[in-house]
């Protein structure tokens, strides 16, 4: 059941990397029926349109998160659209294939990297300017539980998602003095069109790992980033926020 924060953005406008589908499309439909704007950001034209074809008054910018000038000018024209951009919420990314550390194709490496973390990375200095300025900011970095306990045979997702992390800690002490705050979601396994990525085996090692034995739903895991991108979540920065069905540990 979805619980209703009529107005909870009013005024409001949001970037959504990856918002075209999957848990960023979750995390977009409900700001702008808590009465934000978006716009997403993705690399997939269609996909946007599709999106705009879900949620009414949505704005979209094709880019690729992993081109740091792209990224640069997404922020201008997003800017331009909207008048502001008041929250970030980074949910592009890839898993790269299933397979040995040793076996990884350099290749697929730095696809996973660039975008994974180089996009979040690029996405955060892009628009964190912009939010000083304005005095005000919510910047949710989706991360993984593989950040946290590295899984076998995804070593370039896992290594991303623990980067994911660590620049969250970096930037959100950095920003703690401001009205700027940064955090981060680690969600365990949703099954989202990021499956078709993966391995049957892979995901049901993954299943195997969650103790409510289920995958989550992007609803749940949008409405707790919901609640971090909002002005009520105003004494934390910095976090890392579980969302893993009883598989975290720490």
């Amino acid at each position: 059941m979805t619980m209703s924060f009529a107005g909870r953005f009013s005024g409001r406008s949001a970037v959504i990397t990856g918002g075209a589908s999957g848990i960023g499309l979750a995390v977009a439909q409900r700001i702008v029926e808590e009465g934000g704007r978006v716009c997403v950001w993705d690399r997939d034209p269609t996909q946007i349109e599709q999106a705009k074809a879900v949620i009414a008054d949505l704005h979209g910018v094709t880019v690729d998160v992993a081109d740091p000038v792209a990224v640069e000018q997404a922020a201008r024209r997003t800017i331009d659209a909207l008048g502001a951009v008041d929250i970030l919420v980074t949910s592009a990314a890839i898993t790269g294939p299933n397979m040995t550390t040793w076996d990884y194709p350099v290749e697929d490496w730095r696809r996973v990297i660039d975008i994974n973390i180089n996009g979040v990375f690029f996405c955060n200095k892009a628009l964190v300017p912009h939010m000083l300025e304005r005095n005000y900011g919510r910047i949710v970095n989706i991360a993984s539980i593989a950040g946290k306990e590295g899984n076998p045979n995804a070593s370039a997702y896992s290594t991303s998602k623990a980067a994911v992390i660590g620049l969250t800690k970096s930037l959100g002490k950095e920003l703690a003095k401001t009205k700027v705050t940064v955090n981060c979601v680690t969600p365990a396994a949703v099954r989202t069109a990021i499956f078709q990525q993966m391995s049957q085996q892979h995901i049901d090692f993954m299943l195997s790992k969650i103790p409510m034995a289920r995958f989550g739903e992007v609803e749940e895991v949008a409405a707790l980033i919901s609640w971090i991108a909002s002005e009520e979540c105003s004494f934390t920065t910095a976090a890392v926020f579980d969302v893993s069905g009883g598989r975290a540990t720490y």
